[in-house]
């Protein structure tokens, strides 16, 4: 960063906030945590929600997935439009609406009496996080200099582990200490805490010339996302992507992204340059992210009732279980930019990519008394594997386009990162109940017809017939441990052949290792003294 002559190269970034960089990347981890923990807390609920009023709401396992579906259907949805927005109104202000937003409906969620109210109002806080999650990676972009930047995003990317270690294990606190509901309330005083920090340290950026609003490129990503998605979402939900609810707004999504990206191209004032597409670097790095969490979603979905319904551990011990994972990502993201200098982008997330895909395969060999230590292990690799393919490939995300559209790269990078999670849900846990209902019907026969199909829908469904019966039921329970393990067998194998896809990507198409250049000056050596200074 020095100019031709040797002068330190001007920065276009204040000296005040320059100085205050690293006490803002935490306010912005602080804002990540909050969407992120939500998530983690909520994988760990499922089994207490499900349960019948008092102890929960009684929601069937289609309600469950909409719980956490309607969340993603919003977030998918809106999230390129925020990022959008985020240029050009600030960054803070939308980030500050997000995060209020989140607050309100997290404080509603938790009054909720009922699944359907549930469903809602985390619809809601799907509104609130999209306006979060862009924001603090667009906000990270403009107060840190190029050289800084695959730090700072190694440390966001770690807070993601930090997220995933204390959700689980607060919720898992709060349910065997107080009503399911405080898993949502507790998300207020933090989100209080946050605006507070946001409104003093934070600065607001926005791109100087936004150009022309592109109302039409906007509205046709809603709608395509949203289609797309909801399509996804109900392909999972009954466990059959021919059905004609599921085909239609699948390909009615596709068409709608196909003309968005055609407009893109022919307008003089685009939404977002889908030129950069056309770089393998970019798109490879895209894909990963996809692929990744396809793969990771829908194991995190039927690992809580592995541990849970299966191995009867309750939700706190469920969570202190993917401790491993969460230390991991918080141990190796922030350090991921080192072994990228020094071995590249390429083989670092191909050998991440390698160690999430082993990891995931490792469930198919898991039984009801596989040790704890052994799990641990596990987790500790895919935690390891993703620590270092997400820093690299964010910053190949963010670096490829201006810091002006900092909001429309982050809105890229998080909508394929949430559309790749949906899918994983939708599609593993739809192997998952297929799987499943196959194996468990040869053992309802002796019910009656009604309490057959209910048994079918789920393990936890099973488990419900089976107690009702007392012991007459304890050869049930046998049988939906058994089918619920081929099932969960099924689906690993199938999630690690994603993630061999994901490798297979990275590998041909991120770039290798960068020729050493020579060392210039640290960024705080190349600032311009202020002025008046001494020289």
């Amino acid at each position: 960063m020095s100019t031709p002559s040797g002068a330190p190269a001007v920065s276009s970034i204040p000296e005040a906030v320059h100085r205050r960089r690293w006490a803002i990347l935490v306010v912005l981890m602080f804002s990540l945590l909050i969407v992120v923990l939500d998530n983690s807390i909520l994988n760990v609920a499922v089994k207490t929600i499900a349960s019948p009023s008092p102890t929960g709401i009684g929601a069937t396992q289609s309600e469950l997935e909409w719980a956490i579906n309607s969340y993603t259907l919003v977030f998918a949805g809106l999230l390129f439009t925020a990022g959008l927005l985020g240029d050009r109104l600030g960054r803070k202000k939308v980030l500050l609406f997000g995060i209020t937003l989140f607050g309100i409906g997290s404080a509603l969620a938790a009054m909720s009496g009922s699944p359907g109210q549930l469903i809602t109002w985390r619809a809601l806080m799907g509104f609130g996080a999209a306006f979060v999650m862009p924001a603090t990676l667009a906000v990270l972009m403009n107060v840190f200099e190029r050289d800084e930047q695959p730090k700072a995003i190694g440390i966001w990317a770690g807070s993601v582990g930090l997220g995933i270690a204390i959700g689980p294990i607060t919720g898992g606190l709060l349910l065997e200490h107080f009503w399911w509901g405080s898993i949502f309330l507790v998300n207020v005083p933090v989100v209080i805490i946050a605006l507070a920090a946001m409104v003093l340290l934070v600065p607001d950026s926005k791109d100087p010339k936004p150009g022309r609003l592109d109302p039409i490129g906007v509205v046709l990503s809603i709608i395509g996302l949203v289609l797309l998605v909801y399509g996804i979402i109900r392909g999972g939900e009954l466990a059959d992507f021919t059905d004609v609810t599921v085909l239609l707004p699948v390909i009615g999504g596709l068409a709608v992204l196909v003309v968005f990206v055609l407009h893109e191209k022919r307008s003089a004032s685009p939404a977002i340059d889908v030129s950069y597409f056309k770089k393998p670097a970019f798109s490879a790095a895209v894909a990963a992210i996809a692929l990744i969490f396809f793969a990771l979603m829908g194991v995190t979905f039927f690992s809580a009732f592995y541990m849970q319904s299966v191995r009867g551990y309750s939700a706190l011990q469920s969570g202190l279980l993917i401790l491993p994972l969460a230390v991991a990502q918080m141990l190796f993201a922030p350090r991921a930019r080192i072994v990228v200098a020094r071995f590249g982008a390429r083989a670092v997330c191909t050998a991440g990519m390698l160690a999430v895909a082993v990891g995931l395969a490792a469930f198919a060999l898991f039984d009801a008394d596989t040790p704890v230590w052994l799990m641990c292990v596990v987790f500790f690799v895919q935690g390891t594997g993703m620590a270092h393919v997400m820093p690299p490939v964010t910053v190949a995300v963010m670096q490829a386009l201006p810091r002006e559209k900092a909001g429309s790269g982050s809105a890229v990078n998080n909508t394929f990162r949430q559309v790749g999670g949906a899918l994983g849900i939708a599609v593993l846990g739809s192997v998952l109940s297929t799987v499943y209902r196959g194996d468990i019907e040869n053992h309802l026969g002796a019910l009656p017809s009604g309490a057959r199909d209910a048994a079918g829908e789920s393990i936890e469904a099973t488990l419900a017939i089976a107690e009702k019966l007392g012991p007459k039921g304890a050869p049930l329970v046998t049988a939906a441990h058994d089918a619920f393990m081929s099932a969960m067998h099924v689906t690993a194998l199938g999630s690690a052949a994603v993630a061999l896809v994901g490798t297979v990507v990275v590998a041909l198409w991120l770039p290798g290792r960068e020729p050493v250049a020579p060392k210039a000056a640290s960024s705080e050596e190349e600032r311009p003294a202020p002025a008046g200074a001494e020289r």
